[in-house]
């Protein structure tokens, strides 16, 4: 076992669908298989939804396929989401856990605060650095090798709302520059600022995370604070 620093390039130790998964079923949500190979969760009062959709493949972020989706309705019958992020496989599990524990309390997940300001707000906290030219949009790790950046949406990436010109929080890491990326994360433009500021503060926290295996490409990157 090792206990590594920065959790952001820490990965996901193999382990990403069953600590989810784990902290779901823990929460009372419901789960049940699809006909297309991904597992279903759904929160008690209907509202959340959370699927691993990794063996459907639905496609890619980065070059990397899309392991889970979270999404949040108005109403339960809702057939249609009010607004959804997309988590490649790599995403460290603190942040995912720490999104979901946020998404779970939240009395209105349908529908958040207009202040994208408390996304930069907890990353500046944690010591993350605005990026010069787009302060008001954009951080970055000391490193330079993580970005949390508010940016015009990627294809395929769903929200109630249709117009094609919408921005949306948009997070990657990318240990060497040019190298392929660690993981990626997408928010459609209706999701809550206060929610991806959960996912960004958990994702810079400075404490070292457990790990028992490094991932290719950012051991370099990677300091070891004790094995265990």
């Amino acid at each position: 076992m090792y206990w590594v620093t920065p959790r952001h390039l820490a990965g996901d130790d193999a382990v990403l669908a069953e600590r989810i998964g784990a902290t779901l079923t823990d929460l009372g949500w419901r789960m049940w298989p699809t006909s297309r190979n991904s597992l279903l969760y759904v929160s008690p009062d209907g509202l959340r939804g959370a699927e691993w959709i990794l063996a459907a493949y639905p496609f890619e972020l980065g070059g990397l396929p899309v392991a889970w989706q979270m999404s949040a309705r108005p109403y339960p019958a809702s057939a249609l989401t009010e607004w959804n992020a997309y988590f490649t496989a790599g995403v460290p599990h603190e942040a995912l856990t720490d999104f979901l524990l946020a998404l779970d309390a939240s009395e209105t997940p349908y529908v958040g605060l207009e202040n994208a300001e408390a996304v930069l707000t907890e990353l500046g906290a944690r010591g993350w650095l605005r990026d010069m030219d787009r302060p008001h949009t954009t951080a970055t790790d000391p490193g330079f090798s993580t970005n949390v950046s508010l940016e015009v949406l990627p294809p395929l990436i769903h929200d109630a709302d249709p117009r094609d010109d919408l921005l949306g929080w948009q997070a990657w890491a990318e240990p060497v520059l040019g190298a392929p990326y660690l993981w990626c994360a997408s928010f459609s433009a209706s999701a809550p600022h206060e929610l991806v500021a959960a996912f960004a503060s958990s994702l810079a926290a400075p404490g070292p995370v457990p790990r028992r295996t490094l991932p290719v490409g950012a051991e370099d990157r990677l300091t070891v604070v004790r094995r265990g």
